[in-house]
């Protein structure tokens, strides 16, 4: 047994290596993934994005292969009572497509979905999300180390922004599945 699961193990090795990986390149699948980040490759939006087809009724998280991050597959639009800490709060309680773990995107991960030659929204060109508003969108980055104002995207023009943390009106917020989570600045 002990020869098997070595055999095994190498054939793994070898094949991640090689990058293959469970996942035929289509746009919707069942896991396991592998989805090991590739942040030093530029992947096209039909093998960037998987949706993934197991996390709930509605297909409801979209794993992002280029950065290993599982993004909700629609965001949530904010009415006029959330503001920064409120959007914090929901996506930590968050259980979407049945599991926890969700935060708001630091500014780096929500710039990584940003396609600078796109815009309304700024996203790459079949991306599989659905409702994204070209709007504001928070991050759980605070400006310079601010307690009052946070970094944000534009994700009419894909452009780094920035909001007082009380503001309510106009803004979004998308929850985010791995990374880095709390806001190390």
């Amino acid at each position: 047994m002990t020869k098997l699961w070595k055999s095994v193990s190498v054939l793994w090795a070898v094949g991640m290596a090689l990058g293959v990986s469970s996942l035929a390149l289509g746009a919707t699948g069942t896991g396991p993934y592998y989805a090991t980040p590739s942040w030093d490759q530029q992947l096209p939006a039909s093998t960037r994005f998987v949706v993934l087809s197991n996390w709930g009724t509605g297909n409801e998280a979209v794993l992002d292969r280029e950065t290993g991050l599982v993004w909700e597959k629609v965001p949530r639009a904010n009415n006029n009572d959330v503001d920064w800490h409120i959007a914090s709060t929901l996506c930590a309680a968050s259980v979407t497509g049945g599991r926890g773990g969700w935060h708001l995107p630091t500014i780096q991960e929500l710039m990584s979905l940003v396609d600078p030659s796109q815009s309304n929204p700024a996203l790459p060109s079949g991306n599989p999300f659905t409702t994204v508003q070209s709007s504001f969108y928070l991050s759980a980055t605070s400006v310079d180390g601010s307690t009052t104002s946070a970094r944000g995207v534009n994700l009419f023009l894909g452009t780094l922004g920035q909001v007082p943390k009380n503001y309510t009106v106009g803004v979004f917020h998308w929850c985010v599945r791995g990374g880095s989570g709390v806001d190390p600045q």
